[in-house]
């Protein structure tokens, strides 16, 4: 017979079956229940385990029973499916509170997968007893299974808020949810706190639950993320593994140590990234990584070469691995049947009623039960009293119905009490059991009206409420694993780049580069250094200067202008490599960089003094340097002919030294240069004769000598205290006998005995000298050999380190 055929419009149809589909998936499937906080596989599989007697208590049972009664009685789908939800309830490090507890492989957090459902055991978790506990006692509904032969719970009565504790994620049909565990003990508190005020704002439950609390540990980095979710239902943390730094005593070599990593992290996958970031040169510095995992608990070593900055490493592992990660918080549940976004008081709210539901629902039938009993002790107490009068009644009764119905009329007793005087067995009619009746009947009637007392008070059933929640935390409580820390702030590439000193060269022709200062080795007095660069032969290195890779360097032109880098920009090359061309980097049209200003933070109360060559001074505060633009600013205004030869550093309380080519000298006190804008020309520092220039500024530190180096390569110490102080703008003292042996002076720089010097020549060498092998001498002498130079050669750049360790022996060439 053939079937009646509706036509419907395809567009209409695939709208109302998809609709169908999702609310299906919604309410169904993916979406955890406000009240239980479980997903209708978890709830069936906990039912299922306590239908067939798996208790916490009782022996384990075969994976594939249980996933064979899940999915036969409630749950009509895939075997997998179930065996991976129950996989997940048993694991540690998924659930900060496992709902299951199973013998077997289970997986790891190495993303190992489980053994098979024949191999692997189970049973329920003690704290997932308390999801049940009460569930014979009318406390939540039930619903006919999918076949309608079995009922299962609409809701299990849950003692705990299972949803805030363990979390939950899932993706639906549109929407999605993500949740994140708590501690149990702050989550009870805060529901405490709830109850007693119920205007609790997010703010107040902050104090009690600071945030979630992972069962991998770790920490979450600021508190911006958390409020978020705890006052819209949504809000992301930052997650960061825990790692320490481990030095080696025998090797002296330091390791990271990785002990927590963030959740849901694959362990094994992270360390293959950080073994791949090795291999791809992405990270350097990691000579092997190892996992030392045990029982006890997870180790990861990540091993350093020698001399390794640790914490630079390891902020590079933060930003390119997944040590560190986010998460994402959507606390999207199932409320009353339809799917809804919770801030953390609405979520606390929703279990308060649900659990108050609960507790009133059972008592309700604790109260049904307790006069049921007082009803039939009623009844044995009236047997008792008139216990000839009932034995004969029964005696001269032809069978049970008759008995029952003498009794009823008799005495006056109901069908229940009459079956149940008939059901007494002999020996409750001795004195002693008679009087445990009595006593029994007394009990109940107190329970009743404590039973009543609860029903009819709302404090006295939310002091129930409270009660239970203190016990569940007083036997499952535990301390927090995962650390809360403010703020750490995006990694930049500071964080990732090793703080170091760098010796920054740039050759005549403009070119650039960057060298640690440890390639270069100290050599006696007279020694011939070693190549710093190769240059072509109408190149050399024109300026020398050390800085750290952290610091800004201001560049200052010989047109009076400024630019500015962080030293990690610029380029790093060979001992032997002439560097980068300067007009790659900066943008500079006929300029030549005359001087180099390392700055570590711009700060107010700081300056910067200028000098020119023809010894006009200036100087501006330190702040109007803060922002260059990448095509740099006006630093002074120069006269014409005149260029920018030096630039300092200065806090407005020392003395300035100005030396010229000519071998002059002049010392005077800041404060006679008051401070000017950027755009000023200045002031005269020094009054020069015809043809000489200044080629050096430096400060006056009493503690320190003034190095001056001739072209030729001669050089001398002398104290400062025989430079006397004079009135800015005069011709100065004598500073170096200058001669033809010597030649005019290439520079000057002020230097202690412990500091080490690096000279370099027109044709690219570079010696490094120590100061202590340099002797003090007076002003009006022409100096000693400091470093062997061809004839053709001439001295171009000098500039002290300090060293931070020994170097090593000298060596001597």
């Amino acid at each position: 017979m053939a079937q009646e055929q509706i036509p419907v419009y395809i567009e209409d149809e695939m709208k109302k079956s998809y609709l169908d589909y999702a609310m299906s998936v919604i309410v169904g499937r993916a979406l955890p229940d406000v009240r239980d906080g479980l997903k209708p596989v978890h709830r069936r599989i906990l039912f299922a385990m306590h239908e067939m007697g798996v208790e916490w208590n009782k022996p384990h049972k075969k994976s594939a029973r249980v996933v064979g009664d899940v999915i036969g009685k409630y749950h009509p789908h895939g075997d997998m499916a179930v065996y991976d939800a129950i996989t997940r309830m048993v694991q540690d490090f998924s659930l900060r509170y496992p709902l299951i507890d199973g013998q077997g492989n289970f997986g790891s957090i190495d993303g190992d997968p489980p053994a098979a459902m024949r191999y692997t055991e189970v049973r329920m978790a003690k704290l997932a007893s308390e999801l049940l506990k009460d569930i014979g006692r009318e406390t939540v509904d039930f619903q006919p299974n999918y076949d309608e032969s079995m009922k299962e719970p609409v809701v299990l009565p849950a003692a705990f808020p299972s949803l805030l504790v363990n979390g939950s994620s899932g993706i639906a049909v549109g929407m999605a949810t993500n949740m994140p565990p708590h501690n149990l003990s702050e989550i009870i508190d805060a529901l405490i706190y709830i109850i007693n005020k119920p205007d609790a704002s997010a703010k107040d439950l902050l104090n009690l639950v600071p945030g979630p609390d992972f069962p991998t540990g770790g920490f979450i980095n600021g508190r911006k993320g958390i409020r978020d979710a705890y006052e819209t239902g949504r809000g992301v943390l930052q997650l960061r593994a825990k790692a320490s730094i481990e030095k080696n005593p025998r090797t002296g070599r330091q390791s990271i140590v990785i002990t927590e990593i963030p959740y849901m992290v694959n362990k094994a996958k992270l360390i293959e990234s950080i073994a791949g970031l090795v291999r791809e040169k992405k990270v350097e510095g990691i000579s092997d990584v190892r996992d030392e995992s045990d029982r006890e608990g997870m180790r990861v070593v990540v091993e350093l070469k020698r001399d390794e900055i640790a914490e630079v490493i390891l902020n590079n592992l933060y930003l390119h691995t997944q040590m560190k990660t986010s998460f994402g918080i959507i606390n999207l549940a199932i409320v009353n049947g339809q799917p809804r976004v919770l801030p953390l008081a609405q979520l606390l709210k929703e279990f308060v009623r649900f659990r108050k539901e609960v507790v009133a629902r059972r008592t309700a039938f604790d109260l049904r039960k307790a006069r049921e009993r007082a009803h039939i002790l009623e009844g044995l107490k009236i047997a008792i009293d008139s216990l000839d009068a009932v034995i004969k009644l029964i005696r001269a009764s032809k069978g049970p119905q008759e008995a029952k119905a003498g009794l009823v009329k008799s005495f006056d007793l109901s069908e229940i009490q009459a079956q149940a005087i008939l059901e007494m067995r002999l020996q409750r009619l001795t004195a002693l059991e008679r009087d445990k009746i009595i006593a029994e009947y007394k009990e109940v009637l107190k329970l009743i009206k404590s039973l009543e007392e609860i029903l009819a008070s709302e404090k006295l059933l939310m002091g129930v409420v409270v009660d239970e929640l203190k016990e569940i935390k007083e036997r499952f409580g535990d301390a927090r694993r995962t650390q809360i820390v403010d703020e750490a702030g995006e990694i930049t590439l500071e964080d990732i780049i090793a703080e170091e000193d760098m010796v920054v060269t740039i050759t005549s022709g403009g070119y650039i580069k960057r060298n640690p200062t440890s390639l270069f080795k100290i050599q006696r007095r007279g020694g011939k250094g070693k190549m710093g660069m190769t240059t072509k032969e109408e190149d050399f290195v024109s300026n020398l200067f050390i800085a750290s890779t952290h610091s800004y360097i201001l560049f200052f032109t010989d047109k009076g202008k400024a630019y500015s880098l962080k030293v990690y920009d610029l380029p790093q090359a060979g001992r032997a490599a002439k560097g980068k061309a300067i007009v790659n980097i900066l943008n500079i049209a006929d300029e030549k960089i005359t001087a180099f200003l390392p700055v570590r933070a711009f700060k107010e109360g700081s300056f910067i003094t200028m000098c020119t060559a023809h010894g006009v001074i200036k100087k501006s505060d330190l702040m109007s340097f803060s922002h260059i633009r990448s095509g740099g600013l006006i630093a002074v205004s120069l006269d014409e002919g005149d260029s920018l030869i030096s630039a300092r550093l200065t806090d407005g309380k020392t003395d300035l030294f100005l030396g010229t080519r000519m071998g002059q000298a002049i010392r005077f006190h800041e404060d006679e240069v008051r401070e000017m804008g950027r755009q000023a020309r200045g002031v005269k520092g020094i009054k020069l004769d015809e043809g000489d220039r200044v080629v050096s500024m430096e400060m006056i530190e009493e503690n320190a000598t003034v190095l001056t180096v001739t072209e030729h390569g001669f050089g001398k110490r002398t104290e400062f205290a025989e430079y006397r102080g004079q009135g800015r703008g005069g011709s100065g003292l004598i500073n170096i006998k200058i001669t033809d042996k010597n030649g005019p002076v290439a520079g000057i720089v002020k230097v202690v005995d412990t500091d080490e010097l690096m000279i370099s020549t027109s044709a690219g060498k570079i010696i490094r000298i120590a100061m202590k092998d340099v002797h003090v001498i007076g002003r009006n002498t022409q100096g000693v050999k400091l470093m062997d130079i061809e004839k053709d050669e001439h001295i171009t750049g000098i500039a002290p380190i300090a060293e931070k360790e020994d170097d090593g022996e000298a060596e001597e060439e």
